[in-house]
């Protein structure tokens, strides 16, 4: 029989997009196709060195340009493109700035209030728990998933087995590099945001 305690247990990064004019000016970037900026391109090739010292087994990214452009500077030209790993659908609210909506609703969060005509958080969290599954399952050491901002903060709080709205303690910077993996057999951050 095999101890539990000797099962692999994988490691899963995460490497957020560089940034895009939208991430500049804080307005919420869905399923429109950004490019990178010329800033954007440096911050994924500047991620490539933390990322060049790891053997990867699987690397997936968002369809989207501003993921598979930044996993290509990254290193990772061969990405597997991943449908699950898009970011958010912001709906209604899709190239508008958290700041702009607090005008009319000083206390929105997106975290408890959602997104008019969009996609709902336990979706965006079914999406990861999707990829958590096929990680976990996969019996790899290590997956880099290249993908977006709000959407990593999900997927880490649903790797550490919380509740999606968790994800808003978890503030993640365009090209940073994160770690999720395990505190003996807990869920665990292991590294946050290089």
């Amino acid at each position: 029989m095999t101890d539990p305690a000797s099962i692999a247990r994988p490691q899963l990064w995460i490497l957020r997009h560089g940034e895009t004019e939208w991430s500049k000016s804080g307005q919420y970037t869905g399923l429109t196709d950004l490019p990178l900026t010329v800033e954007g391109e440096q911050q994924a090739v500047e991620a490539r060195k933390v990322l060049d010292a790891i053997d990867f087994d699987l690397v997936l990214t968002s369809p989207l340009r501003r993921a598979r452009r930044t996993a290509e500077l990254a290193g990772f030209p061969d990405a597997q493109r991943e449908p699950l790993a898009v970011e958010w659908n912001y709906g209604d609210y899709e190239g508008i700035s958290s700041d702009l909506i607090r005008k009319d609703n000083p206390d929105y969060l997106i975290w408890t209030h959602g997104v008019p005509n969009g996609e709902a958080l336990a979706d965006v969290a079914a999406r990861a728990d999707k990829i958590i599954a096929r990680v976990l399952e996969s019996g790899l050491d290590n997956v880099l998933v290249v993908a977006h901002g709000h959407f990593s903060r999900i997927l880490t709080a649903r790797w550490l087995e919380l509740e999606p709205v968790e994800g808003r303690h978890f503030i993640l910077g365009t090209a940073k590099v994160c770690t999720l993996g395990w505190d003996k057999k807990t869920p665990a951050i292991v590294r946050w945001g290089l």
